[in-house]
């Protein structure tokens, strides 16, 4: 019987290692990667990979980590895995600490640069009946970068036990380490090409046990509004201050039902998350989520309409709105075969689960790669409470990760 703990100790290591090194992204870039910090990670996973005996190491032109475990059975499809290596924008992601509360004994977590936070069930629900496991959290100012470096920690922790164990039946397996995915621009076009997989999967999901094939479509979009100037003390029918036109178009949007705070399940929503610039200039940006496309292109009609109120409503104003592609539903090309699905359910099971399908609201890596003709789907990581300062992983869980998708590539080889 195998050892249930064999992995705990090189992914608590691997992860607070990944974690400490800084990789926020910053969708303002015009770079590639968008922020030169992410090639710290890409570069500590280059050294470590050439130390595990991974072959054909390479850091692209656009920033993405390539290996290849070798195939120990040449006939067996060659299968993919991949996680992003940069935090969200959205929270501090800078100077990073990571602890482990080795075997957890159930009592609220606190933390040491911020005492208002606490973690406990009532914080995070799926934290109940994780005692005697070993929690790993940061210190209460920033996020932790769970999402997705405990991806990355399990694909390099099952590429080395791959490595390690040359009498275990697998195809080829390749692994990719990609920067920008919070940003929506982790698959470079040159990706599928040079991935060269049947199929691949994508370590960036949540709760043991589960896998998803459905994720959002998802659109961006820009809003530029401009006013007229004029000195304030002299302003009267003269000025339109852009502030006003945004404060206007920002409300009509806001309607119960429509926002991320007020959706759930399959319901879509449009999402005002930045607001830039004065009187004179203002620039909102938004998202826009659906998971079919009737009702994506729903969203841009409403948002398109409330902008052109807006600039009728205050005609000495100027409105743009540019709706820009982000990713699609994966499932539009995985319903057409469900190998990658069947084969992820089957390695789900031996860890005891029966596999749990929620459709994802947000996207992955695997979006793109399954829109380019690589369908992948994506796999569990126990990460929880992302992009935000009481984000947590369980180590065991991420070890059940670990040997599930050590699995997969057993059973795909038969």
């Amino acid at each position: 019987m195998s050892d249930p703990t064999k992995f705990d100790n090189q992914l608590s290591d691997r992860l607070v290692t990944y974690c400490a090194i800084d990789s926020q992204s910053d969708e303002h870039s015009t770079s590639t990667p968008s922020t030169e910090i992410q090639l710290d990670v890409s570069r500590h996973l280059v050294a470590e990979l050439k130390r595990i005996g991974a072959s054909d190491v390479e850091l692209t032109s656009y920033g993405v980590v390539l290996a290849t475990v070798p195939a120990t059975v040449e006939t067996a499809p060659t299968i993919g895995f991949c996680a992003h290596v940069d935090t969200a924008p959205q929270f501090n992601a800078t100077d990073v600490k990571p602890r482990v509360i080795a075997n957890w004994d159930g009592s609220d977590i606190t933390y040491p640069d911020n005492p208002d936070l606490v973690l406990n069930p009532s914080t995070s629900a799926y934290l109940a009946g994780k005692e005697g496991e070993d929690i790993i959290a940061a210190s209460g100012l920033t996020l932790l970068g769970a999402d997705d470096k405990a991806g990355v920690a399990i694909i390099m922790t099952m590429a080395e036990h791959l490595l390690t164990t040359p009498d275990l039946k697998h195809g080829k397996v390749r692994l990719a380490f990609t920067p920008d995915e919070e940003i929506g621009k982790g698959v470079h076009a040159d990706l599928p090409a040079d991935f060269g997989v049947d199929f691949a999967y994508t370590l960036d999901g949540a709760k043991r046990g589960t896998m998803e094939y459905e994720t959002f479509s998802a659109d961006g979009a820009v809003v530029t509004i401009t006013g007229t100037s004029a000195h304030p003390g002299y302003a009267k029918d003269k000025m339109t201050n852009a502030l006003h036109v945004a404060a206007q178009i920002v409300s009509d949007l806001d309607e119960p039902g429509t926002t991320p705070e007020t959706t759930s399940g399959r319901e879509s929503f449009t999402h005002v998350y930045a607001q830039e610039g004065g009187s004179s200039e203002v620039t909102l940006r938004f998202i826009l989520r659906a998971f079919e496309m009737d009702d994506l292109e729903a969203q841009a009609t409403r948002l398109k309409a409330a902008c052109a109120k807006a600039e009728s409503d205050f005609p000495s104003s100027k409105v743009g709105c540019e709706i820009s592609k982000q990713y699609r539903n994966m499932r539009y090309w995985l319903e057409k075969d469900m190998t990658p699905v069947e084969l992820a359910r089957a390695a789900i099971r031996t860890e005891g689960f029966d596999p749990e399908s929620v459709p994802i609201r947000g996207g992955t890596d695997g979006s793109r790669l399954t829109e380019l003709g690589v369908p992948c789907p994506n796999l569990y990581t126990g990460m929880m409470e992302i992009h935000g300062p009481l984000e947590w992983v369980s180590v065991q869980d991420m070890a059940s990760a670990t040997r599930m998708i050590s699995n997969l590539v057993k059973i795909a080889a038969k």
